[in-house]
């Protein structure tokens, strides 16, 4: 049977992971997966991204007066 050994470690320079752990006997194959957490950059939520850019409106409350002029717009 397969067991998983899970450890939290950080990355050192120029990308060199090192895995240090009692239970790995030395000459003991082992298959090795790298799940990188996020960064915080990755996490923001979408509406961080209003206003940050050309054209974009700065909040909701923006956008809904836009629509809102707009709709008026089609009345007429």
């Amino acid at each position: 049977m397969t067991r998983s050994i899970r450890e939290h470690i950080t990355v050192e320079h120029e990308g060199v992971i090192e895995i240090h752990h009692p239970e790995l006997a030395v000459g003991t194959r082992a298959e090795v997966i790298v799940l990188v957490e996020p960064s915080a950059e990755e996490d923001r939520p979408l509406e961080s991204f209003f206003g940050q850019a050309k054209g974009l409106f700065a909040d909701a409350n923006e956008v809904d007066a836009f629509l809102r002029a707009e709709r008026e717009s089609w009345d007429r």
